[in-house]
């Protein structure tokens, strides 16, 4: 049984930067597309980036030129640096990995609020 953890969320000023962390246990990391979501209250979750095992990446429109997505193999961690937060970046993010359509692995959230 995988597992992903969060970590690197926490209160900043607007403008300011966060990396969040992600590290996987088990063998789900290497060869898999890794995601990071985000939730706000009262909104639905939304893909802020993904990156696949190739090191191709996608990144919300909201996030582009902001966020950027990478992935160490040889740790097993997903990393999201985020620079010039605004406070609409302020949610519980995410890290996902998506191995099959029965086997869907999510982390527990990390809370990232962007003060004005």
């Amino acid at each position: 049984q995988a597992q992903l953890v969060e970590s690197g969320g926490g209160l900043v000023q607007a403008g300011g930067s966060l990396r969040l962390s992600c590290a996987a246990s088990g063998s789900i990391f290497s060869w898999n597309t890794m995601g990071w979501y985000r939730q706000a209250p009262g909104k639905q979750r939304e893909l802020v980036a993904r990156i696949t095992s190739g090191g191709s990446t996608y990144y919300a429109d909201s996030v582009k030129g902001r966020f950027t997505i990478s992935r160490d193999n040889t740790r097993n961690t997903l990393y999201l640096q985020m620079n010039s937060l605004k406070p609409e970046d302020s949610a519980v993010y995410y890290c996902r990995c998506p191995v099959s359509p029965l086997t869907d692995y999510w982390g527990q959230g990390t809370q990232v609020t962007v003060s004005s």
